[in-house]
């Protein structure tokens, strides 16, 4: 008796440890937050708030986990990239990141902390040309007219920026040096706010991403003029790149990619990369992300962080050359 009962209770622990295995794996596997914050630091309508509205889902469901976007905006996205390069570093808060925060604002701000330090790269989202575009009542269907515009009424018009420092404020100072023209640079809270004013034509002029200006479009309310694009942008085959308008060594691409607070272990920078790089090869999100004109960006982390080790001497000379100062 003792023997059998000695047998059945062996088997009956051995079936329970396995069946605990399944749990234990599961358990394992479990991402460690039940929510995953993702910090866009610009308010709702500009393209970064869209690119992390476009991917929280994805990762939501690759994780395992909510993920949801926390959008704080100020300062040119100073206050939302420190935010996260603040954060406990355990995996629970992320930036959805660009290179205005990352890599440009250190050169014109003074800054408490350098992102590029403080923030470890995860990924990057999506590349995104800028198209110069104005206000239909501006009387100006090309880049000569405009120049033309500008050189008869020195100081007359404006462009707006989602503010000082990022690549569309960037932009417009490298056009007024090259063009030798006198533009006034109106810096806004986001390329959300600075978008709807140019819609609706309290500012003429303007510098945007593909991904938050071609859904307007066809309301007929701006003009494209030209794109920063190395070469036609596939969805606007009549709109000729800065080059061909006649200024040259003007290629500008916005990038935008998901960063974590430097501490990070990197298990979990890997998993959020693994997360992020299945989300952007989803045939829906990979779809919307052509539509907007961006190539496709995904890879690993390692990548990633080359790619910003390149991009911190190239903004810091645009930023010297453009001459620009935070307004």
């Amino acid at each position: 008796m003792t023997r059998i009962h000695s047998f059945v209770a062996g088997g009956l622990a051995a079936a329970a440890a396995l069946l605990a295995m399944p749990l234990q794996a599961a358990q394992a596997d479990a991402y460690p937050c039940k929510t995953l914050t993702l910090v866009s630091p610009y308010p709702p309508g500009g393209t970064t708030d869209i690119l992390a509205r476009l991917v929280a889902p994805g990762m939501s469901s690759e994780l395992g986990t909510t993920v949801i976007v926390d959008n704080k905006g100020g300062a040119s996205s100073n206050i939302g990239t420190e935010f996260v390069a603040r954060a406990a570093a355990d995996g629970c808060t992320a930036l959805l990141g660009n290179n205005t925060g990352v890599v440009i604002n250190r050169n014109l701000y003074p800054l408490r902390l350098d992102p590029v330090k403080a923030l470890a790269p995860v990924g990057e989202v999506a590349s995104v040309p800028l198209l110069l575009y104005v206000n239909a009542g501006v009387p100006a269907r090309s880049v000569a007219e405009l120049v033309a515009l500008a050189r008869q009424a020195p100081g007359k018009y404006s462009y707006a920026s989602g503010g000082s420092g990022s690549p569309q404020h960037l932009a417009g100072e490298l056009l007024k040096i090259d063009r030798e023209i006198d533009l006034l640079h109106l810096p806004y809270r986001g390329q959300g706010p600075a978008l709807t004013d140019v819609l609706s034509g309290q500012v003429p002029i303007a510098f945007e991403t593909t991904t938050a200006l071609l859904p307007h479009l066809a309301s007929g309310r701006v003009r494209v003029l030209a794109t920063t694009a190395p070469k036609r942008v596939d969805g606007l085959p009549d709109v000729p790149t800065m080059k061909e308008a006649g200024v040259d060594n003007f290629v500008i691409e916005n990038w935008y990619g998901v960063f974590v607070p430097s501490p990070t272990p990197p298990a979990l920078v890997q998993r959020l990369n693994a997360a992020l790089v299945k989300t952007l090869k989803s045939p829906a999100v990979a779809a919307k992300l052509r539509e907007m004109g961006s190539a496709d960006v995904s890879g690993s982390t390692e990548a990633f962080k080359r790619f910003v080790d390149r991009e911190t001497p190239y903004w810091t000379s645009v930023v010297k050359r453009s001459g620009a100062k935070v307004d």
